[in-house]
């Protein structure tokens, strides 16, 4: 059975009281969700912080971005080896916010999907997690794109590294029409986009298809974790807004708990 997992994107938001008072506050309800897998994702300036917060507890933190460098002349760039200096666990790679703020707009699918695919390479090789985002725009979504969609990075991800890599990862389908914006996939629809991704993973090998965490995340909330997290190919969430508001991600850790 797949053990549910937590992933908390700090985003760019905190500073080191407001992080220290979310810290302290999560630490103190964790027996509330005892069996749960529950990640940390801060800005990398706050990486020590957490770090020293959360040793020696049963949480796990990581970094929200890796380059698919070694090492170089990249400025504002954070490689794997420093992530690993940090403790870090997981690493998340692909988030709609990088696609769609960044120069990453700009480029063609294809050719960045293949950047992630290399990013993902490069935290395999340094012992790191990759949370691998998948998700479609509004447009894709209005076209009736979605599979297609999801489909074209999973294939890209297993070309380049082969699909028994997926035993060392972690997916996150986020729907790119419901970060931030306050809408939610429905149960419903999460369950059809994770069943899709499992059954393409499975065609390759069931066994990693089996066990592979698939995580959904799109202004999840403690109002609405439970169903979401009730379907069986949902295996946790990757939280933004709701990860810095303790009340609320012990809500959904809980409900994880309890599915």
């Amino acid at each position: 059975m797949r053990k549910p997992l937590i992933a908390g994107n700090w985003k760019m938001i905190g500073t080191r009281a407001t992080n220290q008072a979310l810290l302290e506050a999560i630490l103190d309800q964790r027996y509330l969700f005892k069996g749960v897998d529950v990640a940390l994702f801060p800005p990398a300036v706050y990486l020590q912080q957490v770090q020293t917060a959360l040793q020696g507890t049963e949480l796990h933190w990581g970094t929200q971005n890796l380059s698919q460098f070694e090492s170089g002349a990249y400025t504002g760039e954070i490689s794997a080896a420093m992530c690993r200096d940090f403790g870090s666990k997981y690493v998340l790679m692909g988030h709609s916010e990088r696609r769609c703020l960044y120069a990453e707009l700009n480029l063609d699918q294809h050719f960045l999907d293949h950047i992630i695919a290399e990013k993902y390479e490069m935290a395999l090789r340094f012992g790191l997690t990759p949370i691998v985002c998948i998700g479609e725009s509004p447009e894709e979504h209005a076209l009736g794109q979605t599979e297609e969609v999801v489909i074209r990075l999973l294939d890209t991800i297993i070309a380049h590294q082969g699909a028994d890599s997926l035993q060392h990862a972690v997916l996150a389908y986020e729907p790119v029409w419901a970060i931030g914006t306050g809408k939610t996939a429905t149960p419903e629809w999460a369950q059809e986009v994770h069943s899709v991704m499992r059954k393409r993973i499975a065609s390759h090998n069931p066994e990693v298809a089996r066990n592979v965490q698939i995580l959904y995340g799109g202004s999840v909330k403690g109002n609405n974790a439970g169903p979401l997290f009730a379907k069986p190919d949902v295996d946790g969430g990757l939280i933004g807004g709701s990860s810095r508001d303790a009340d609320d991600f012990v809500k959904i850790c809980q409900a994880a708990r309890q599915s």
